[in-house]
This record gives C-alpha cells, structure tokens and sequence, in this order.
C-alpha cells in the first residue's frame, strides 16, 4: 500500500462550508445573521479565499452542527493524518484523474496470489489501465459503492476483459454488469470476506464495504466508503442530507475504531480518525 501523507485531501475548508450550508437549508446573509461573521466572510471561505479567526470558526461550526475541533484544524490547513496500520491483506489504491479532480478505486486481496476483489471501476478502462499493478491477473469480484459515471464507468469492460461472474451493485441502482447486493449481505474470496452495508445519502442507491480476513491472527479491516465519508468530509448530499448524516453515524459506530478508510476521493484514512475530528461526525 502506497504511502498516502502526500495526498490531497478531497474537500477544503470552503467545500466543508459549502455543504454544511445547503444541508442547513441556510443562505450566507441568514448564517452570518446568525453567527456574527459578516457574509462576506463567509463567501471569501467558500471561494478558496479564507482568513477565518479561530473565534468565527467556532462560531461557525455550532450554527451548523460541525465538529468544531476538526473544522478549525481545517481552516488552519492542518487536519490530522493518521497512521495507518498493518492490515491482513494488501491493498491497491488506484487513482484516476477525473475532471478537476482525482477518483479512488481500490483493488483487495491475499498478498502474492495475483488476484483480487475490484471496488467501484473508475471513470472508465483506459483510466484504471493506467493505474493498474501488472501483479493482480484476475478477478475475483467486482463490487460498485454507488452507479455514477466517475466510479462505475469500466465495470462492463472489466466484467468482460476478466471474465468476472461476480459484480455487484447496490440494491435499487441500475447498472447493466452488475447483480443486486443489499444490506448485510456477505461473500467470501479465499481469505477475504466482504459485508455490505446500505448507506443511502449521496445517492439513493450507495453501499460501503467493510472487508476482513476473518482467520487472521493480526491486522483490521478496510471500510471502502464511495462517497460517503472522506478524510476531513463527507460526500454531497446529492439525495438525502438527513439520510447520508444517518448512513455515516451509523456506519462509523459499526466498525472497530482501527478501521482503515478508503474513500472514494482524497487520502486514507482511519475511522478513529474521522469519529475524532471530521467536521460532520457529530
């Protein structure tokens, strides 16, 4: 697994503003009307161009419900990196280019045995070929977090290039190389062992994957969380604002704390880690 402290993360502190307003239904004049922080202050966060106090940060983050601690680190452009420990299978993160941005995609699976399980699928095949380790020669499974063109965009090509019988999606989306997997559901490959958990919000139809090697005598596990959660942020609530607060409480209190995320867009990270400091974890 690559070393991830040099990576981006995915939302700045104007993106975190940004979506905690709209999720509060509130406009920048009624925020500022409520905090004290003039709106023009508020614009200049959105607009890349913050110089928040500590003071307004404060007062920010309890109008919109933020964690206030994580939110200030934010603004002072130094939100905690965790560590991130040893886990009892080897993991591939694949980053793609996407528009303005960058899309994660991830490969799992036993060290050495040249296969692996494939979540979501990027933009499309050119994209994942350029990112793909020569060592993993087959494929297990395929298993999409949400159907959106930036994650779902290679799965017929990959289901036919490796000749994959298992693909799956969340239960409710539509996707044409993909079979349902719905909440709770679980399959084994080899040593590895992936749990699906429905975690509307960004989407109708979203899941997380939590992956173990339930045999292991060490190690943790992987939460392959789409857009649900990030390093520092959450994904857009595009569906359910109330619905993906609910899905991401839930989900960061069904895992072991030692947890390793692996978001769909942006850094690593660790469920201690974001239960700690990311703003919308209260």
């Amino acid at each position: 697994m690559t070393n991830t402290t040099d990576i981006p993360l995915e939302d700045e502190l104007g993106d975190v503003l940004d979506k905690a307003m709209r999720r509060a239904g509130l406009t920048d004049e009624s925020l500022a009307a409520r905090t004290g922080v003039r709106a023009g202050r508020i614009l200049d966060a959105i607009d890349y161009r913050s110089e928040l106090t500590a003071d307004e940060l404060r007062r920010l983050a309890g109008e919109l419900g933020l964690n206030e601690v994580g939110l200030c680190a934010l603004g002072a452009g130094q939100y905690p990196r965790p560590a991130i420990g040893p886990l009892p299978f080897c993991v591939w993160p694949l980053r793609m280019p996407h528009g303005i941005g960058v899309v994660n995609a991830y490969l799992v699976g036993e060290c050495g045995a040249g296969s692996a399980v494939l979540f979501d699928t990027g933009a499309g095949i050119v994209a994942l070929d350029a990112v793909w380790p020569r060592s993993i020669r087959r494929i297990d499974a395929v298993f999409l977090t949400h159907v959106e063109a930036e994650h779902a965009g290679g799965l017929c090509d990959v289901v036919a290039r490796f000749g994959v019988t298992a693909a799956f999606v969340p239960e409710g989306a539509r996707a044409p190389c993909g079979q349902p997997v719905s909440e709770g559901a679980t399959h084994a490959f080899g040593a590895i062992e992936v749990t699906a958990f429905r975690t509307p919000g960004h989407a109708a139809a979203h899941n997380c994957y939590r992956v173990r090697a339930p045999a292991a005598r060490h190690g943790g596990a992987l939460l392959v969380s789409g857009d649900l959660v990030f390093a520092g942020s959450a994904g857009g609530a595009y569906f359910s604002a109330d619905e993906l607060q609910a899905s991401l409480r839930r989900v960061l209190h069904a895992v072991p704390p030692s947890t390793v995320i692996a978001p769909g867009h942006g850094p690593l990270t660790t469920v201690e880690n974001e239960l700690r400091y990311n703003p919308f974890s209260l």
